[in-house]
């Protein structure tokens, strides 16, 4: 694939040299990402939920920083984690659609791409992934071994994460069979096993500094989970007590399990994973290393409603407009939370607009790297430790690339969309302050400003062999 380098904006962010801004530590600050996969913004407690129970994750908020808006790369998975991973919003990107590669896998990254995980690496962290990649296909330039990931364990393709008991996963570059899942057998459940790996790793790097990115895939379609105490308590919330009857195993990891109980599954899902959130937070306590560690909790893309869960029944996309594949808000604004006692501030809502690609300018900053490729992003590093100085994105930008193409451009105060309607492209444009919701498209009313934004987001994007609009807008 021909990738085009970047062309510099003259109101990008261009090449960033670091300086730590954690000075006065002795030793380096640990990390721990946490990823989780299509949650919506208003899927947790403290972002507004009340169906489905999230203590940990809402002490999280109440112990540290939230955001209100935080962007993901783009509003489906593999675009949005390549944003992630190296820095660069969707217009500059390797990865801007979810292009599959049969058997297993997604397209891949280029060999030389600069990962976070390799700046980690550089600055003397032991890196591990654990859970989803969908960056690239067995055997390929692009493992998470070969992209600076240390350890990895977990689904190489995100299309076989669609079940969580899988025939097999991966250990590193080596395969894991499961053959007692299959049959309808379901005996190791995926998540569990992932959760175990990732609590092993930080136990064995507590004593010098690691980089941990944790991309469970729940609450991902199929709606499938050990029937537990919680689960059985939502299927009697919900009024789902029938027997549950599933699907089995999907053969070509294609398709979802519907369950009988979808609401009791997905509420017990995020459940689940915030049982895991609890988990390490309690472990960094017990290994004394809570205040040498960040921890962060996210989503890689607004809500989904597929394999049977009901974003509605739940006001998953919470205050916002719109889901997973979607460019208003409630596609990509997701819940973004970080906790460092002693660090970051406690018990702080920040309205400071970031997204995906700040992540690693972020990281090289808290580490005092010199990030020597562009990068769209900003370090929200001083936002995070509640210091001055803070810079602002002049815009922020997505692409997506099915359903016929679209685009967004966040400037200020303003959102304007680009996208199919009817056989025809369609301008919307947004105050978000006063249309939080997207509701108002007053784009006949702001012509002056519709012009100036449609200019820059011409401008923020590169040609990709892969990924061009001129395949989807004919």
């Amino acid at each position: 694939m021909k990738i085009n380098r970047p062309f510099l904006l003259t109101m990008g962010t261009g090449l960033l040299a670091a300086t730590p801004m954690l000075a006065e530590q002795k030793e380096p600050m640990n990390v721990i990402f946490i990823l989780c996969d299509d949650l919506g913004y208003g899927d947790i407690g403290c972002y507004g939920q009340q169906r489905i129970l999230t203590p940990n994750i809402d002490r999280m908020a109440a112990e540290g920083m939230q955001f209100t808006q935080h962007y993901a790369g783009c509003p489906v998975s593999a675009p949005s984690r390549c944003s992630l991973q190296t820095g660069l919003h969707t217009g500059h990107s390797q990865i801007r659609g979810n292009r599959e590669i049969m058997p297993e896998g997604q397209e891949p990254l280029g060999a030389h791409t600069y990962t976070v995980a390799r700046l980690m690496k550089d600055a003397g962290y032991a890196t591990g992934l654990f859970g989803k990649w969908g960056l690239g296909t067995p055997g390929s330039e692009s493992t998470p071994n070969k992209m600076g990931y240390d350890q990895f364990f977990g689904y190489l393709c995100q299309r076989q994460a669609h079940t969580y008991y899988p025939s097999h996963l991966w250990e590193n570059e080596r395969r894991v069979d499961f053959k007692e899942n299959l049959n309808n057998a379901m005996k190791t459940y995926s998540q569990d096993l992932i959760h175990a790996r990732a609590m092993k790793f930080i136990r064995e790097n507590a004593g010098h500094p690691f980089f941990a990115m944790l991309t469970y895939t729940l609450p991902h379609a199929e709606l499938n989970l050990p029937h537990d105490d919680v689960y059985r308590m939502y299927q009697k919330k919900f009024g789902e007590e029938k027997p549950f009857v599933s699907r089995g195993f999907v053969e070509n990891h294609g398709g979802y399990n519907t369950s009988p109980a979808p609401h009791a599954s997905f509420a017990a899902m995020v459940s689940r994973l915030d049982r895991y959130v609890g988990d390490i937070m309690t472990e960094l306590k017990r290994l004394g290393i809570e205040r040498n560690t960040l921890l962060v909790f996210t989503s890689d893309n607004g809500p989904h409603a597929e394999g049977g869960a009901d974003p509605n029944f739940f006001k998953s996309s919470g205050p916002l407009r719109g889901i997973k594949r979607q460019v208003y808000e409630g596609g990509i604004r997701v819940p973004f939370v970080a906790w460092s006692p002693g660090n970051v501030p406690a018990g702080v809502k920040t309205d400071h607009m970031a997204a995906f690609w700040d992540f690693m300018p972020t990281m090289a900053e808290l580490t005092g790297r010199k990030l020597g490729t562009y990068t769209d992003g900003i370090s929200y590093l001083p936002t995070l430790l509640g210091k001055d100085g803070q810079r602002q994105h002049p815009f922020l930008y997505w692409e997506f690339h099915e359903e016929g193409g679209r685009q967004a451009l966040r400037m200020g105060e303003w959102k304007l969309i680009r996208q199919p309607v009817n056989g025809q492209t369609r301008t919307e444009l947004y105050h978000l302050p006063s249309d939080l919701h997207e509701d108002r498209n007053v784009a006949a009313e702001h012509p002056e400003r519709v012009k100036e934004m449609m200019l820059v987001m011409e401008n923020a994007r590169t040609h990709s062999d892969w990924f061009d609009f001129g395949r989807e807008r004919k």
